[in-house]
């Protein structure tokens, strides 16, 4: 599919001296307004009241978000490889903000399927092509630091609802004067109608800027003193290259997607119900010890610890190795979630802190991902490996979700629920976060027989990209 000249690969190719540290602003313009999409528990009581719906009913707006994201990824992962990242984040700020108005639109009418359309669908592709292509343009400027780079540009996603959360609590309050921010008051239908359309325009500005000031770099540029045949030298870290035709041959393509189904199925069931579950966790009679303030404020926090973890453990496995950083995610993750299940409701401090630690190895594993592909399977179409293992992604934001939202309505109704409720769910997560740790264990080297000629994989523009 051809692309206007003015979005043309060719057209931000990076002139000579060209400074890469200008490039993170324009992945971050991406991927802070898409990462909205984590502050949908802000308003979500809201839409059950509105839509006199269930929690699951309105938690699979979130999934098919998730779901059309890890497809669209898969599908047009080759398209944003050819076509370039100025092509892709324009695209993604289009269906982006399209989905918000049509979600604005079914919420303004009482027509559910309409909120699934615009939110879920076209919301959802947005995502899906606006979270890969910074991405793989960071990697082709850092491949000295590829950690780094992938924590660069996906922690914008992860803080989205740092921003998000709070200016969608004052929005609401703006345009619903009955709603003040406490437990005692929801925001109304067409308020979220009303956030909906400020988002969707707000955001198209901010994406079309990431856009317009993004650039790749010239073909056979590296930086100062890196030496690609470094690289070899680091454990699990090949120089060879395989296809994404033969990567999901691999048993290491279908461990990964185990582990990142794993990781995210554990971390996301949190992200989603953020802000009820911490009030419940600490409900006392009818009332909360946590008000829908603080729990706003909530989401903020884990919203901040999920972009730090993206940035800060993604770098670390810059030094440890993808393969110990994910033993930590899962393992360390693992046990954290035992403590919450059991002693997370005697204070709320702790609760906080063990919440926020699941979050940032959530984060973290986001991040790394990409660079433990590029380890395993080179440089060569690893864009579109990525975006075919986002397909966990996809399963993840069904399954995580429908465990937490459907283990809470056999247990009562929301704004009744207390800790207890939660722990069959936790427990649920414990062991995926056991099978995710096994099977990274068993992550080996990918066998030379996938690996491509030597003389089908020299650099190009299309086929360098590393995500």
């Amino acid at each position: 599919m051809a692309v206007p000249g003015f979005l043309a690969r060719d057209r931000i190719v990076a002139k000579p001296g060209f400074n890469r540290w200008l490039i993170p602003p324009a992945a971050l313009a991406v991927h802070l307004c898409i990462g909205q999409v984590y502050a949908t528990s802000v308003y979500k009581a809201a839409l059950v009241a509105d839509f006199e719906s269930s929690l699951t009913a309105i938690g699979a707006i979130f999934s098919i978000a998730i779901v059309m994201l890890g497809l669209s990824a898969a599908l047009f992962g080759t398209w944003v490889d050819r076509n370039g990242p100025r092509a892709a984040m324009f695209t993604s700020a289009c269906f982006w903000s399209v989905g918000f108005l049509v979600g604005a639109a079914g919420i303004a009418t009482n027509q559910l399927w309409l909120l699934y359309l615009g939110y879920g669908v076209l919301g959802g592709i947005g995502l899906g092509i606006g979270y890969i292509s910074p991405v793989s343009t960071l990697i082709k400027w850092f491949p000295d630091r590829p950690g780094l780079a992938t924590g660069m540009a996906i922690m914008g996603f992860g803080g989205g609802a740092l921003i998000a959360t709070p200016l969608s609590r004052q929005l609401m309050s703006l345009y619903d004067s009955s709603y003040d921010g406490t437990a005692a008051t929801t925001p109304s239908g067409s308020a979220v109608a009303l956030l909906f359309v400020t988002f969707g325009l707000v955001y198209l500005v901010f994406m079309m800027f990431g856009a317009a000031i993004v650039r790749v770099p010239a073909e056979g540029w590296k930086p100062d003193g890196f030496d690609p045949s470094t690289v070899k030298s680091k454990a699990l870290v090949t120089t060879d290259s395989v296809s994404a035709a033969n990567a999901i041959k691999t048993p290491q393509f279908w461990l990964l997607w185990i582990v990142l189904f794993c990781n995210v199925t554990a971390g996301i069931g949190i992200l989603e119900q953020a802000s009820p579950m911490v009030q419940d966790f600490f409900r006392d009679g009818d009332a909360s010890l946590v008000t829908a303030a603080a729990a706003a404020g909530f989401v903020g926090l884990l919203s901040l610890f999920n972009m730090a973890g993206r940035f800060v453990w993604s770098s670390t496995s810059d030094v440890i190795g993808r393969k110990g950083i994910y033993m930590v995610y899962l393992g360390v993750g693992l046990l954290l979630y035992v403590a919450l299940a059991t002693v997370g409701s005697s204070a709320v401090w702790l609760f906080v802190l063990l919440a926020a630690l699941i979050i940032s190895f959530y984060g973290g594993g986001f991040a790394t991902i990409p660079a433990y592909l590029r380890d395993l399977f080179g440089t060569y179409q690893v864009g579109a490996i990525h975006g075919r293992l986002l397909t966990a992604w996809s399963a993840a934001g069904v399954a995580g979700p429908l465990i937490v939202n459907g283990v809470l309505d056999t247990q009562g109704t929301p704004g009744e629920l207390v800790a207890g409720d939660y722990r069959i769910a936790l427990f649920i997560m414990v062991g995926l976060l056991a099978v995710g740790f096994v099977a990274n264990l068993l992550v080996k080297p990918v066998a030379s027989k996938w690996h491509e000629p030597k003389s089908q994989t020299s650099p190009t523009p299309e086929r360098s990209a590393a995500r």
